[in-house]
């Protein structure tokens, strides 16, 4: 239980990051390396609830699987 909240704010952390760089880099006049923060943001995020998801189907197969 307690990994699960920590995912949660770790993508929570990461997403509010994102957000003040992006805006920081935008409000500098350099929005092409802001696009790029924001990209490099959601990759990380995706990386992470991807592989949650997998632990999830992992653990749906052992279920169906286990006689």
């Amino acid at each position: 239980m307690n990994s699960e909240i920590n995912a949660i704010f770790f993508i929570a952390g990461v997403g509010i990051l994102t957000a003040v760089i992006h805006t920081v880099l935008k409000q500098s006049g350099k929005e092409e390396f802001a696009h790029w923060a924001t990209l490099t943001g959601f990759i990380v995020i995706m990386l992470t609830v991807v592989s949650y998801i997998s632990d999830l189907f992992d653990k749906v197969r052992d279920v169906f699987l286990s006689n």
